[in-house]
């Protein structure tokens, strides 16, 4: 029996944690040119010669922090996903996970969907960008054109606004927070450099400080109207007034500017208006990473503590949440 097959594509993570593994992973990773957007020459040379080298090292000893008996977090949170919705769909589908860096790789997986001439493809970052979902439909589309049959193909491209997506990350919220209260939810989404926003062909009347306008089609594109459109809706879920949430991005890397303002140099100006109490949540990833354990449930829950804050409560991602396993498992179920 023909069978629907969906394929979820997270970004990637190294084998292990070992330095040659990470080495790998990053030189997979930061060559690819929809990352680093800068001609051939110049990225061959800023990410093989400055970059990596500097670099490697320490995201080495990042990972040995957060790396678990079972594995690197994001492939086992996405591994547990992929088995969470492949129960709730049901056996007339196949579902596999793909990392766009790293194994299992988006060829594999694609391998392994073999029974149908139907094809659903969710990348699994809410909010569009170039540099993640952009690279990984262009991955897929690459690996599909040497296919003797290609199946029919429906791409999921973001679900920032989705109501499944927003109620489930509300539900996490809330359960996570439980009967504590605290002085501001800090939304902290992965930054990327200006110039992506600039490609996107935004054209909204905005001052790259403060929230972008709403969604429309002069900034269709903008990875960071997206980001804050989902937090507007987050904030309405969860009944917050604007002095009780704020919108930051994490991440950056290099001295070329990014979308602003910064997390680490918000922290800083939470405590200068006497704010003790944060809860921070990354809408921009849907399963715990380097990015969420170690860089924020780390390093800035020591930055906050040097701070003199006094409570720092880290709300992890949806990974398998069941709320979630159902938005995914309908939406799919929507485009069978």
């Amino acid at each position: 029996m023909s069978k629907t097959c969906v394929l979820l594509i997270n970004l990637g993570t190294p084998e292990s944690s070992d330095f040659l593994s990470v080495y790998r992973y990053l030189t997979e990773f930061l060559n690819d040119p929809r990352v680093i957007d800068l001609p051939v020459l110049a990225r061959f040379i800023l990410v093989n010669l400055l970059v990596i080298p500097s670099r490697c090292k320490k995201t080495t000893e990042a990972y040995k922090k957060i790396i678990t008996p079972e594995g690197s977090p994001l492939l086992v949170n996405s591994q547990k996903l992929k088995n969470a919705v492949a129960k709730e769909l049901g056996e007339e589908y196949e579902v596999e996970i793909a990392m766009r860096y790293g194994k299992p790789c988006i060829q594999s997986a694609l391998k392994n969907l073999k029974h149908s001439n139907h094809l659903i493809v969710i990348p699994l970052f809410p909010h569009y960008s170039s540099a993640a979902t952009g690279s990984a439909i262009a991955q897929l589309l690459q690996e599909l054109a040497h296919l003797q049959n290609i199946p029919e193909i429906k791409i999921i491209r973001d679900f920032y606004n989705d109501p499944g997506f927003i109620q489930s990350y509300a539900s996490n919220i809330k359960e996570k927070l439980g009967e504590k209260k605290p002085d501001l939810i800090l939304f902290s989404y992965h930054g990327l450099p200006e110039r992506h926003i600039n490609k996107s062909g935004c054209q909204a009347k905005c001052d790259r400080l403060h929230a972008c306008p709403k969604i429309s089609t002069d900034n269709l594109y903008c990875y960071r109207a997206q980001c804050y459109a989902t937090s507007q809706l987050l904030a309405d879920a969860l009944g917050l007034e604007p002095h009780q949430y704020q919108v930051a991005f994490q991440s950056r890397l290099g001295r070329t500017p990014w979308i602003k303002p910064y997390t680490d140099l918000v922290l800083n100006q939470l405590r200068e208006q006497s704010i003790k109490s944060i809860a921070v949540v990354s809408p921009s990833f849907v399963a715990d990473c380097l990015e969420t354990l170690e860089e924020i449930n780390i390093r800035m829950r020591e930055q906050w503590r040097l701070a003199g804050g006094s409570e720092f409560i880290f709300i992890p991602c949806l990974n398998d949440h069941p709320a979630w396993v159902k938005t995914l498992a309908n939406k799919i179920s929507l485009h069978k």
